[in-house]
């Protein structure tokens, strides 16, 4: 697996500086999201790589360019996919709470895993299409 140098603001030592250990941290219901997202992205991009930038595990393209970030709160799973795909996107995501590049996932309700697969898909397009 690849890994992508960090960006960003530095880790420091309190903070997981590997996608692993940065999964490790939460209790299962987050572990389980995080994983089921994890796996998504490496199923649609079997050349991902993976990082933690901006204290987040970061999905990136081989040839550069980030796919997505996710990070666990307290009663959300946050998605982070650069503003362009959210607005893109702004229809799907209306039962969502979203910011200009945020999208969070209540941890009350079912993972949208169909939905992640079309933000990633929306996301890889878009980076395509600026290359």
């Amino acid at each position: 697996m690849m890994h992508c140098a960090k960006g960003g603001s530095e880790t420091m030592n309190e903070y997981a500086t590997e996608v692993d250990d940065y999964i490790k941290q939460f209790d299962g219901e987050k572990q389980q999201r995080l994983q089921a997202i994890r796996a998504l992205v490496h199923r649609m991009v079997p050349s991902v790589s993976e990082c933690i930038s901006w204290r987040m595990p970061t999905f990136r393209l081989a040839e550069g360019g980030n796919i997505i970030q996710m990070a666990a709160f307290k009663s959300h799973i946050g998605l982070y996919p650069e503003p362009d795909t959210i607005q893109a996107l702004k229809a799907e995501l209306a039962g969502f709470p979203t910011s200009k590049g945020a999208i969070q996932l209540p941890l009350e309700t079912p993972l949208p895993l169909d939905l992640i697969e079309r933000i990633v898909a929306c996301r890889l397009y878009l980076l395509k299409v600026k290359a």
